[in-house]
């Protein structure tokens, strides 16, 4: 079994997913721990140096591979972007999408000193807004249970997703 959370950056998919693991006794696979791996250097630096489209075709062979997996599978923010990536959520019958407020959101990313976000580096507010406001949406359609997570405690998130899993079951 696995449990795949996307949602904006800022959301908790790699918190959430580390305290999820713990509780389950199982793995978590970080797509961005995965993807930095896979391309030998930071996603920033990628970012840069090959774009983004380049970066979501990375992200769809990642996606395809956790498929398989047992665990709890941390995806990237932009996971949704594509069309062929959409099918594979949907398809799936664990996605939970943790969402946030914007302003939340960009409190969290600014507070994390450990993730460079090649997002949100250089951007202003409203120039990320223009980025989140197409994506919910695309996360909606794409999970099977939403989390608001704006007012949360990460240990209620998880206890939240316990309660519900078992409908996935």
């Amino acid at each position: 079994m696995n449990i795949i959370l996307i949602g904006f950056m800022g959301a908790g998919k790699t918190t959430i997913g580390r305290l999820l693991a713990e509780k389950l006794h199982t793995e978590q696979h970080d797509f961005d721990k995965i993807i930095v791996e896979q391309i030998g250097m930071s996603i920033a630096d990628y970012f840069a140096s090959y774009g983004s489209e380049s970066f979501r075709k990375i992200e769809t062979k990642v996606l395809e591979q956790s498929l398989t997996l047992d665990g709890i599978i941390s995806t990237g923010g932009g996971i949704v972007m594509k069309k062929e990536n959409q099918h594979f959520l949907q398809g799936h019958p664990n996605v939970i999408y943790l969402k946030a407020d914007l302003d939340e959101l960009v409190h969290r990313v600014v507070l994390d000193k450990r993730n460079v976000r090649p997002l949100a580096s250089s951007k202003s507010i409203d120039e990320i807004r223009e980025v989140y406001l197409p994506r919910i949406s695309l996360y909606e359609k794409s999970a099977n249970l939403v989390i608001d997570t704006t007012t949360k405690k990460p240990e209620d998130i998880v206890q939240e997703i316990l309660d519900k899993v078992e409908v996935f079951q």
